[in-house]
């Protein structure tokens, strides 16, 4: 489970080898795996004895700040239905359990939203850095970002998290306020995000220390998640239920209602474009930018277009870095220009962060979906809703950081951002390459993929077309480089089929074609394999015409729009089946190319396996494992007899 959600949903597992690593796994800490694993084998590393020892020290000041998700989410560890909004018992328990202040991570989340805002505009007017601009504010996605598209780093918005302003804004404008010695103020976020663990230990985010000229003064100290708190709490044997309701402290305590939906995905798009808009435009933002449909929802990817003045803005928002990888690469493929990009590496966004409560027996896309209405009904149920209105925003600006990407906010509420691609890459290796299929024209990009091959492995199959490693030739490239596909025989190398051979491969696609229910294709299949049969040599035949016709339909309109349909409909079913439809018509395309242009015998030299379930072709001396194309295993393969 844990490596299904690793692989499927984040996209890191199986990118990369601990041969090139190592032996050090890759992680960018989203803590999904936590989420799903059922006896808690993998867990967050509880932070919660150094904050109590912090306590206890009558030398030190615990101030805590929590995060928008665990609202609406601490609840469910004590009995309440997910969506419980129970901001005023969190803050009483942090209070019953010996902390100093308690204030709200909104005030930051506004105050990242007027410098994110600020630096958007500033990159559409001024144009000093690219377009389009990506959010920053998750700390998974920052670390995928610089493993695997470290080419990307420079659209990131240089704007902190708010956890990432919070610290320093605590340690430096919150301890003058209050008249605090900073050096003993120990600052805590609780948050639903196991990410900030290492997000707060990052070598640049000393801004605090930086300050004060003092060094070893971290902006945050200790990050607990919901999940900590909660054990913590019971662990005290405090009683939730006779938890009266308490308030934020006065000072960086209050929030608008755009920083409330920081902790739903497409919030922080949405709460910077009212925001944007404003200042923009200089008139209020509309109520279509109150609550911005498009960019809402549960989709894992999603856009919209904003008019603001004379402008469009094109926008996209993201969650799950598997899916951050697929829209890159079709942001790439398709060329089309966006303005700003949300990206946050949990489902749901922070909501459905690596240390929320876990209740393996309800559905989890239902629980998220009510943490992320009761963020939404919270927004919608306030008078403040933009963050630069927020009367504590206006007052630390006035009274400390001056206004908007001034030098001192630039020193202490932006940062930078690290390539890290050597992580996963080979230390002294070859540089960036892409992988060329010489039969189909698929392109193995090593730096979109995220692993980097001396030599392609022997068990190497392509994923389009089935050709082994030997169709495969590598092309130098950085990592902007486009490379257009390689027509189809461009390699000289490759081999034919026989007649003979070919014969039986139709007669195993016909049945690849029954599983598929596509009867006409099936019937041609069986008249060429019999037409094959007898067949002394390659000849032209108009039935292969025909069922290149088909196969070409099929990939232009049928499957495109088969697929499309299910998409509407989310029927993954029908998805499922035309992306093995696909693989499969596309294989034989190529093949049925080749045995056309050249005819007689190639593969002489290795055996050639056929899937009897889809028809898939494999090369190699034993047959696959698992089929790549239906997932069967090796003993429904059979090997072509009788070849040459």
């Amino acid at each position: 489970m844990c490596k299904e959600a690793c692989t499927n949903l984040m996209g890191v597992h199986g990118t990369y080898t601990l041969e090139q690593t190592g032996g050090k796994a890759i992680c960018i800490y989203c803590g999904q795996c936590a989420n799903v694993c059922p006896v808690d084998s993998i867990t967050e590393r509880d932070e919660t004895s150094q904050v109590q020892k912090a306590i206890a020290d009558p030398d030190k000041v615990v101030v805590v700040s929590t995060s928008p998700a665990v609202r609406a989410s601490l609840g469910e560890e004590f009995g309440l239905e997910p969506g419980a909004f129970v901001e005023g018992k969190m803050v009483a328990l942090l209070r019953a359990l010996g902390v100093d202040y308690v204030l709200d991570t909104n005030f930051a989340a506004d105050l990242t939203i007027v410098e994110e805002a600020s630096e958007l505009i500033r990159r559409i007017t001024e144009q000093d850095r690219p377009l389009p601009q990506f959010t920053s504010c998750c700390p998974g996605w920052v670390h995928f970002a610089e493993i695997y598209f470290p080419e990307l780093l420079p659209h990131l918005s240089t704007a902190k998290s708010p956890i990432g302003m919070q610290g320093p804004t605590v340690k430096t404008y919150f301890a003058q306020k209050m008249g605090l010695d900073s050096g003993q103020i120990v600052h805590v976020a609780l948050t639903p995000c196991t990410a900030k663990k290492f997000e707060i230990r990052r070598e640049e985010l000393h801004a605090a220390a930086d300050y004060h000229g003092v060094e070893g003064i971290r902006d945050t100290d200790q990050v607990i998640t919901t999940r900590e708190l909660a054990r913590w709490a019971k662990a005290m044997e405090i009683d939730w239920d006779a938890l009266e309701d308490s308030a934020y402290d006065s000072l960086m305590g209050k929030a608008s209602g755009a920083g409330v939906i920081f902790g739903n995905t497409g919030g922080v798009m949405e709460a910077a474009l009212r925001t944007a808009y404003e200042y923009l435009s200089g008139q209020r933002a509309p109520e279509s930018l109150l609550h911005l449909s498009p960019v809402r929802g549960y989709d894992g990817v999603r856009e919209a277009q904003v008019e603001i003045g004379e402008l469009t803005l094109q926008v996209a928002v993201v969650y799950g870095t598997a899916n951050a990888r697929a829209f890159l690469r079709r942001m790439e493929e398709s060329g089309k220009q966006y303005h700003f990009v949300e990206v946050m590496a949990c489902p749901g966004g922070c909501i459905g962060g690596g240390g929320q409560p876990k209740n393996l027996m309800k559905n989890a896309d239902e629980v998220r979906k009510s943490r992320i209405a009761a963020l939404y009904q919270r927004d919608g149920a306030m008078t403040l809703r933009t963050s630069h209105e927020n009367p504590e925003i206006k007052e630390v600006y006035e009274a400390f950081y001056g206004q908007p990407l001034s030098p001192l906010a630039e020193q202490m509420l932006h940062t930078t951002y690290q390539d890290r691609n050597e992580l996963i890459h080979q230390k002294g290796g070859d540089s960036v390459k892409k992988w060329v299929c010489g039969i189909c024209g698929y392109i193995y990009d090593e730096a979109k993929e995220g692993t980097v091959f001396e030599t392609l492995p022997e068990s190497w199959v392509c994923p389009l077309c089935g050709a082994d490693k030997s169709a495969f030739a590598p092309q130098q490239s950085s990592v902007e480089t486009k490379t257009q596909p390689a027509p189809i025989h461009q390699m000289d190398e490759m081999r034919q089929l026989s007649a003979g051979e070919l014969s039986a491969v139709c007669s195993n696609l016909a049945r690849g074609c029954e599983k598929q229910y596509k009867e006409r294709e099936a019937a041609l299949f069986r008249e060429i394999a019999d037409y094959l049969s007898a067949a002394q040599s390659p000849v032209a035949d108009p039935s292969l015409d025909k069922l290149l016709e088909l196969i070409r339909q099929d990939l232009s309109e049928g499957y495109p729009g088969l697929n499309g349909a299910a998409v509407a409909a989310g029927d993954r079913g029908t998805q499922r089946i035309c992306v093995w439809g696909e693989k499969v018509t596309r294989m034989l395309e190529s093949l049925l190319n080749r045995y056309q242009k050249d005819g007689e015998a190639f593969l002489k030299d290795t055996q050639v396996w056929v899937c009897t379930v889809c028809g898939f072709i494999y090369v190699g001396d034993s047959a696959p494992q698992l089929c790549p194309v239906c997932k069967v295993p090796a003993w429904k393969f059979e090997k072509i007899e009788g070849r040459g």
